[in-house]
């Protein structure tokens, strides 16, 4: 199986704008380097220079409106944003919008106008579905108002993103992998998993400093989060990032969490290391297996750790291991 071309995904940053509430564990400004509205001849600069810079074998052209809450920003100002965007829209060099936004700003009128303005794909911050966390943590909405936002974009055909935080205040491994289950029957498209840094300047910082709130270390983030993408990829969910886009800005103002640049990558080797361990534990004896020649380096781990504890378990005995083109990435067979 050939994977489909990647797609160019042109971002513009449009920093906390429209949230009217400042949670926790939120320092926008730190996470996407930037504040302000952007203008409109930023915008289209941004999307010229991203075109003329853009590879051969790209796939579809998308514009992302990342940061802050989109629907809630003044419908105004909406418009004028994604009114940039339209003449590259009607002439085909740019496919479609996304956008990110809260569950509460999420109603038919506003669904209706974004549609019409190119809008295909919505991310809704969900981040927990425990309403004593939600409270504690300023969201300033409910697990339901969150459950019947997915469903409406669903119902409005609609890509529907989800992001989820783990290791939020009150939170337990069984009260986030139920709240994982629980978002993945409504079967969004897409999922963004982020567990929670304590951030300087914010809330969740103060908790800390007095002692209140203790963060996942590095180990138990990495394993809670590999049952969380584990979960979303069996109930057909794509998972697009494990942990926040490493930016210098943010690195800097880190005091505690787990804290890694190549935190998704961590995660999608022990998710690979879990397969192949269940497939040779399953099918023991002499085999093959199948791996997609782009995940060589995450099987095998940094170092080849992943492959020398298969060894040591016993389960490399008599196995071949090919890499090949013609299986997805992602996935492993035994034959």
């Amino acid at each position: 199986m050939t994977d489909l071309p990647r797609p160019l995904v042109i971002p513009i940053f449009i920093s906390h704008h429209g949230c009217p509430f400042r949670c926790i564990f939120c320092d926008q400004n730190s996470i996407n380097g930037t504040s302000g509205l952007p203008s409109t001849a930023g915008i289209v600069t941004t999307i010229n220079t991203w075109l003329a810079s853009r590879s051969r074998g790209r796939g579809q052209v998308e514009v992302a409106f990342f940061g802050g809450s989109f629907t809630a920003i003044d419908h105004g100002q909406q418009a004028r944003l994604l009114g940039a965007v339209a003449p590259f829209l009607a002439d085909g060099r740019v496919d479609s919008v996304r956008i990110s936004t809260r569950p509460d700003f999420l109603d038919d009128d506003r669904l209706e106008f974004i549609r019409a303005a190119g809008v295909r794909t919505v991310e809704v911050g969900i981040q927990s579905l425990r309403d004593d966390t939600l409270e504690r943590c300023g969201r300033g909405h409910d697990a339901a108002c969150a459950v019947a936002a997915v469903r409406r974009l669903k119902e409005w055909g609609f890509i529907a993103g989800v992001q989820m935080m783990l290791g939020l205040p009150g939170e337990t491994t069984a009260s986030i992998l139920a709240g994982i289950r629980a978002i993945s029957d409504l079967r969004p498209d897409i999922a963004r998993i982020y567990p929670v840094l304590v951030i300087s300047g914010t809330g969740l910082a103060r908790l800390w400093k007095a002692g209140e709130y203790r963060p996942l270390n590095l180990q138990r983030a990495l394993s809670l989060s590999v049952r969380v993408r584990e979960i979303f990829v069996s109930s057909g969910v794509r998972v697009i990032r494990c942990g926040l886009q490493p930016e210098a800005g943010l690195f800097a103002k880190v005091l505690a969490g787990p804290w890694h640049p190549a935190f998704g990558e961590l995660v999608y080797s022990r998710m690979l290391f879990r397969q192949a361990r269940s497939l040779l534990k399953e099918r023991r004896g002499r085999g093959r297996l199948v791996v997609n020649r782009r995940d060589e380096s995450a099987l095998r781990g940094q170092g080849n750790h992943n492959l020398k504890k298969l060894f040591y378990f016993g389960l490399g005995d008599g196995v071949e291991i090919l890499f090949s083109d013609t299986i997805s990435r992602g996935c492993l067979e035994f034959c």
